[in-house]
């Protein structure tokens, strides 16, 4: 295969690469009701060109457990950092209430890298996934989490947690996953992790990316392909990668339409229960869509278009409901309250050890 010249970083970009920026009621109230929530985006963080698209829909995606992540990959524009192990305990409730608070349909909550935590953020992750099905049953919940040091355990926390999607990318093809991902990542890990969850719970789906333009070839994508489906992979999305700032790798080629098609051709053929394979795709592309299609309403497009607009009044109703059962407005003074509380039931609770055992006597 012949290679383009690499690009530059801001280099015109072919025409299916341009999309209108996002618009409409839908998209402008939900912007503001983030705001208003205290509520931020990885739609908007990393500027994803499909935002418009996925809010008309009712999806959005959550980063939870901070914006520093531990590992320090080529292509992603997150801080890298060390928390020192530290994270906000009450996001999980303070997150649910936000979300269930929004006519989504359907929302994923994804996580940076969390070495520094002994179980990687696994239990903070699955609790907020239990809190969000406790006020929103109507809710579809994927999780696209790290790889907890290919510690099974935790993996098995989060399917527990019952989402119903487990999503993990495995980023790029195997020949490059060195030089494109933090030392710390791996190919193979990544693969058993899917497998894990899937032979974990059977009945979850399992989903993961693969990013191109940035230095594989189209048989290195099939063969990952090939790789993701005989690990139990159910839904899968390739995409092109883009250079988010001159310190990330070079994008390598624009791939085309036609190569993208092919791409997903070749995924159905091999089993996979849905593919979504396009220039502007991305891991959490409008997943409302994918789990109906895929899932709820396989080959039935008209039904599918018919549950999609069924289920968005749902979430309408839900989101209505959920306002009415909860009295405050921001997660800041969801933060005030929660103190309050904390502190009443610890004053109120038997089973604290008094504080004249904790002197020592002589």
């Amino acid at each position: 295969m012949v290679r383009p010249a690499v690009t530059k970083t801001y280099a015109p970009k072919p025409p299916w690469l341009r999309v209108r920026a996002p618009g409409g009621e839908r998209y402008h109230d939900l912007k503001q009701t983030f705001r208003t929530l205290d509520l931020h985006t990885v739609c908007e963080e990393a500027r994803c060109p499909n935002v418009g698209e996925c809010w008309r829909e009712g999806t959005a995606t959550v980063m939870l457990l901070g914006d520093v992540c531990t590992r320090g990959c080529r292509f992603c524009a997150v801080t890298t950092g060390h928390p020192g192990g530290a994270y906000d305990v009450r996001e999980p409730e303070h997150v649910a209430r936000a979300i269930g608070r929004m006519d989504l349909q359907y929302v994923v909550l994804t996580m940076v890298d969390r070495d520094d935590m002994l179980d990687g953020g696994a239990d903070h992750v699955a609790k907020t996934v239990r809190r969000l099905h406790e006020l929103r049953p109507d809710l579809l919940v994927e999780t696209l989490v790290g790889d907890f040091q290919g510690h099974m355990d935790y993996v098995e926390a989060v399917v527990d947690s019952k989402p119903d999607v487990f999503a993990h990318n495995i980023e790029v093809v195997r020949r490059i996953t060195r030089r494109i991902r933090d030392v710390r990542c791996s190919y193979d890990r990544s693969l058993a992790v899917l497998r894990h969850a899937k032979d974990h719970a059977p009945d979850r789906m399992t989903k993961s990316s693969i990013m191109v333009g940035i230095g594989e070839t189209d048989d290195e994508v099939i063969e990952t392909l090939a790789d993701l489906r005989q690990a139990g992979v159910d839904i899968v999305t390739i995409g092109q990668y883009l250079r988010p700032t001159p310190k990330h790798v070079e994008v390598d080629r624009f791939v085309t339409p036609e190569t993208f098609a092919r791409f997903e051709k070749e995924a159905v053929a091999m089993g996979f229960a849905y593919a979504a394979s396009g220039p502007l795709v991305r891991s959490s592309y409008k997943a409302a869509e994918v789990f109906v299609r895929s899932v709820l309403k396989p080959g039935d497009r008209e039904g599918a278009d018919a549950l999609l607009k069924e289920r968005l009044e749902m979430a309408r109703e839900g989101a209505a409901r959920v306002s009415g059962e909860l009295e405050v407005g921001t997660t800041s003074e969801l933060a005030a309250r929660s103190a309050v509380t904390v502190l009443r039931d610890m004053a109120e609770s038997a089973s604290l050890v008094p504080a004249s055992a904790l002197v020592r006597r002589a």
